[in-house]
């Protein structure tokens, strides 16, 4: 018999209104149930919605040190549990334990930086242009902010969302991924038992067609913050925009590597590798484009090819794999059919390019890894987002080239050169067009004390992670106070 999960709403386990599920499967071996998680809807969320609103009035006054408090005792809970918790996420989205263990260590150290921001949280003092005036900037919380995320970092981006806003004194409602829900659970225990308050954090599983569009559209939500494809993006921000709702986006990316003829071939190696590859290659940061110099592609790419033939696919508990499932038959056929489409457009397919149901793995979504040469950047291979073991290989004979092809896509995420050529570097880091970039490092690696987030199609504007997400989840209200006894007019021409 399959365990049925609820819903945690107004510090609550509670079943979904309508008793309808969904499955959970570990996308390694779909005979694997999970478990069956609430089908919920708009009256679940305005459950939720409701009780987060309630429980605002208390909690934006517990003063930010308490807030603070909780969440450090959360990063400590999340920290003593982080084995069992990887085991839970890498049962149900594939990704191997290496990466899930990250994964919640991402989610331990939000937590203790936000703990610590609770005795900062800065605003500003200023000098008044008037003699016995203050004048001074403070942070206020929003209200009730709705949370979407995506699947493939099931604990991190949760977290970089929740962590926050918690502290900055808003409430929040959590639609996670029905593709990774008891990730979502395993986390709403530990907010509980580090005390968050009834009401404070809530969680509704479900579609986003249901769960996730009735939350957007809840007009007691104050902002909503979404991780996911740059189409859905579009739809929420048309919604927001009409309701004059606060969103932060965080979408697509079609991420580049370049390697110039200097580079640390070795290196450059191993970074192509853990990028195109790692996480199945089902991350917004994913290496999906790279991009090399004439005079060392052959050889790099040769290199590449022997490395990626021996790469370990399996079952990602296996602490031996290398490359887990995809998340589900749809993204498996989804990269499948871009690789029909590379072979189409003349790409040369150098190896992978095949669903992987060797042995025991054929009941799971695994798939090769794949490599295509000869790939131009007018081709939707170098110009989509395939979100898969899918890595392009362009040639350039400069490093203006270079920079010219990387720049040339819809996205702007992250992105990544080899080189020894310090001038290189530096001009790479003034012209490259992304909100992130890395020099003699691949394009994944984002740690959580510095700004996340890209450019043109990637997002809105907004950052996540560092002191950044704070301007995402809090109001800036100004404050002055006059002490001079007499009506004073700023703005005024009062010079005699």
């Amino acid at each position: 018999m399959a365990e049925l999960y609820k819903n945690y709403i107004n510090g609550k386990w509670v079943e979904g209104r309508s008793k309808k599920t969904f499955e959970n499967r570990n996308p390694a071996n779909r005979r694997d149930l999970i478990g069956l998680f609430p089908a919920s809807g708009p009256e679940d969320v305005g459950e939720a919605v409701g009780a987060a609103k309630k429980a605002f009035a208390k909690w934006r006054l517990v003063p930010a040190p308490k807030r603070g408090e909780i969440l450090y005792r959360a990063g400590e809970l999340l920290r003593q549990r982080k084995e069992e918790i990887a085991r839970v996420m890498t049962r149900e989205m594939g990704k191997i334990l290496k990466e899930t263990r990250g994964d919640v260590q991402e989610g331990i150290d939000t937590a203790y930086y936000a703990a610590g921001e609770g005795r900062r949280l800065f605003g500003e003092t200023t000098p008044s242009e008037l003699p016995d005036k203050f004048a001074m900037s403070v942070r206020v919380p929003i209200g009730v902010c709705g949370l979407i995320t995506p699947w493939n970092f099931p604990m991190a981006i949760p977290t970089w969302k929740l962590f926050p806003a918690l502290l900055c004194g808003d409430t929040v409602v959590l639609k996670p991924a029905e593709d990774t829900p008891h990730t979502a659970v395993k986390l709403f225990e530990i907010l509980e038992e580090a005390g968050v308050p009834p009401g404070v954090a809530n969680l509704v599983h479900g579609t986003g067609e249901e769960a996730g569009a009735a939350l957007v559209r809840h007009r007691d939500v104050q902002l909503i913050s979404f991780t996911g494809s740059t189409a859905v993006g579009r739809e929420i921000a048309a919604v927001c925009g009409q309701n004059l709702k606060r969103v932060s986006l965080e979408m697509g990316g079609k991420n580049a590597q370049i390697v110039m003829e200097d580079a640390d071939l070795k290196l450059a190696l191993e970074g192509a590798l853990w990028g195109a590859f790692g996480t199945t290659g089902q991350r917004c940061t994913a290496t999906s484009r790279l991009i090399l110099h004439r005079e060392i592609k052959k050889e790099l790419t040769d290199m590449l090819v022997e490395r990626a033939e021996k790469i370990k696919i399996g079952d990602g508990l296996d602490e031996t794999t290398e490359m887990g499932p995809l998340i589900n038959e749809a993204a498996r056929q989804k990269v499948h059919r871009y690789v029909q489409i590379g072979k189409e457009e003349g790409a040369r397919l150098l190896t992978g390019g095949a669903i992987y149901e060797e042995g025991r793995w054929i009941h799971g979504y695994f798939y090769q890894p794949t490599i295509f040469d000869q790939v131009t950047p007018a081709m939707r291979i170098a110009r989509e987002e395939i979100f898969g073991p899918a890595l392009s290989v362009i040639e350039v004979g400069s490093f203006e080239e270079a920079i010219e092809v990387l720049n040339d896509t819809r996205y702007g995420l992250s992105s990544s050169i080899y080189t020894r050529d310090v001038g290189r570097a530096f001009c790479a880091l003034r012209d490259i067009e992304a909100g992130i970039t890395y020099i003699n490092g691949p394009t994944i690696g984002a740690e959580v004390h510095l700004p996340f987030g890209g450019v043109k199609e990637t997002g809105n504007g907004h950052r996540e992670a560092g002191t950044t997400v704070y301007d995402i989840f809090s109001e800036w209200k100004s404050v002055y106070i006059d002490y001079s006894g007499k009506l004073q007019k700023a703005q005024i021409d009062n010079v005699e």
